[in-house]
Formats: C-alpha cells, structure tokens, sequence
C-alpha cells in the first residue's frame, strides 16, 4: 500500500459516527406475550481486532473503485452491501448510487435500517420496486429462487443504469460467499455484476472489523437474507406466509433474541434460535411466549429447533449435485 492510500484508509477508519436510527418493531406481536421478558439488549463490549492485510486490502478495494468511474452498488443494508455502498461513496462520491430494492420479501425493519444508514452518511439512495414475486419461476420455490430475485434486481438496475448513466453494477458479494450454495451469484456473472469485495479478497471478517473501525453500528449486524430464504423449498411464496414470517420472527426479537430465523413449513413454525441465546429460550415462560406469538401472527404450531440457528439450515434438503453448483 502506498503512503497516500494509507493515510486515506486511516483518516477513514478513524471516523465516528453516530447511532444510526433504529426501526420500528410491527405492531402484530400483542405487547401483553412480551411483558418483561424483552428486558436487555444484546451487546458486544469486546474491542474488535483487525484481521490481518485488512487495510492492504481495503487499499486495493479502495483502488478498483476510482477505476469504475460511475457506479451503482446493489445496497440492501446489510454489512457487506453496507460497506461497499459506504466506501464507494467515499471514493466516488456523487459518482455512486447506492440502490434499494424494495418488495414484499424485504423485511420493513431492514428497509428502514438501510434508510438509516444511507442517511447517516448523506450517501445517494434510490428505492426501486422489483417484481420477482410476481414470476412463477420465483414464487414457485425451488433451489433456483435466487438466481430470479437477482435477475430481477440486476435487469431493473441496468435499465436505471441506462437512464442514469452509469457505467458499471457492483454488489456485496465477499471472499467467504464463493464457498457457499448461491444462485444469485450467476445471476451476477450473466448480467456482468462486479463483486468488488471479493476480488479484493475481503472475507465477512475483514468487512466487520473495517466497519467496526469506521464507527459503524451495523458492524456485527446478523446477517438478514430476504424473508423467502425461510419458506422451505417446494412451498410456493406468497405474501401471506411472508407477512408471517416477519412478524413473526420481529415477536421474537421484541421478546429479546437477537440471532434467529422462523422457518415456515405451511401450518408449523420452526423457529431456529443461536445456541449462545437458547437457554433463554428454553424456560416453560418463554416458550410459552414464543408460542403464542407466532400462534397470533397464523401458525397453527411452533416447534423450537435444538439445533439452533444455522444459516441456510433449509439448504440442508438438497441434492448433494444442486449444492455442488455453489454459485457457478
């Protein structure tokens, strides 16, 4: 890394910020199954560590950047698509737009969040309204659903591209999502997506501990897939059973969990929960209120994973040659 690369990275890495806005809880969860057992937040006090060649890599990431010129970046809140929009922003400025899509598989607290967050740091937002539920290849649900919502997502931001006149598309795919089951990622290669964060080699801990560097909050923000990631594979997704997942899953971090999923099996509820914070979950009060608060919001039954939460658990069903395509 060069000396003015990295005094950049540091006056960076420096900055503070403040909170971002927090977002509001939905109303669906009856405040009398809460009671006081949402009392405590979940923190981290412990000082993030640097991983090592984070700042070369940020360098290099920093870099390609000032090369594309004109960039839009795919920004749905998260820490990765967070980052990228953030330090794009930085090294662009008005030569970036961060991009928003907006459907009924978007949780409205991760709207806001990532409303928030753009705000905070006057970053350029457009919202755009993608209509992947409305495609049978979508709704229908098999192991290919995301290749059609990033399909969706990149044909609507190549015709804003046009329109806006930006020359390039980039989105938060990291070093450690190449080793995953991702169909978005083809999607990605036929519309010529950029992964920046990738060919940098930052891995998911690079992008927090930078994050964290920055001052932003988000930085341990669990990662939050699209609310169609939950509905297990085969059942069609309907707004419906959207709607119920999220309401869902916002009872139960009302009732003071902070890493979850509730997984929808038509009539019952799976309700995956981080082993570090199960035992909290496992007093008869407790699962009495997780039950009747997925119970108010339509399921029939609830049942609590012992395996706790794993990211992709639904991804567990499927043949072994589907898996073995990873995002190829």
């Amino acid at each position: 890394m060069d000396a003015r690369a990295r005094r950049a990275s540091a006056k960076w890495i420096g900055t503070t910020h403040e909170s971002a806005a927090r977002a509001i809880g939905l109303e669906n969860c009856p405040e009398d199954i809460i009671g006081h057992m949402a009392a405590g937040v979940h923190t981290h006090p412990e000082e993030a560590a640097g991983t090592p060649g984070a700042a070369e890599k940020l360098a290099t990431l920093e870099a390609r950047l000032r090369q594309l010129g004109r960039l839009m970046v795919a920004y749905s809140g998260g820490v990765d698509s967070a980052f990228l929009a953030a330090t794009a922003h930085r090294v662009l400025g008005a030569n970036m737009l961060a991009v928003l899509a907006d459907s009924p598989s978007l949780a409205r607290r991760d709207m806001e969040q990532a409303r928030a967050f753009a705000g905070k740091l006057g970053m350029p937002l457009q919202v755009v309204a993608t209509e992947e539920l409305d495609k049978p290849e979508y709704a229908r649900n098999d192991a290919n659903r995301c290749f059609h919502c990033k399909d969706e997502l990149f044909t609507t931001m190549e015709a804003l591209g046009v329109k806006l006149r930006f020359s390039a598309i980039a989105y938060g795919m990291n070093a450690d999502d190449t080793r995953d089951y991702r169909p978005g990622q083809r999607a990605a290669t036929q519309h010529e997506v950029l992964a920046p964060l990738a060919d940098a080699g930052m891995t998911k801990d690079d992008v927090r501990a930078l994050s964290r560097a920055a001052g932003f909050e988000l930085w341990d923000r669990p990662a939050a897939p699209c609310l169609s990631s939950r509905i297990e594979y085969g059942r069609a997704v309907t707004r419906e059973a959207l709607a119920q997942v999220e309401q869902g899953e916002e009872c139960l971090r009302r009732l003071g969990f902070r890493e979850l999923r509730v997984r929808h099996h038509g009539e019952l509820a799976r309700v995956e929960i981080a082993r570090t914070e199960l035992p909290r979950a496992l007093t008869m009060e407790m699962l009495d209120a997780i039950t009747a608060g997925l119970k108010a919001v339509g399921f029939q039954y609830v049942t609590l994973d012992c395996g706790g939460f794993r990211s992709g658990s639904l991804n567990a069903i499927l043949p072994v040659e589907v898996l073995a395509r990873r995002g190829a």
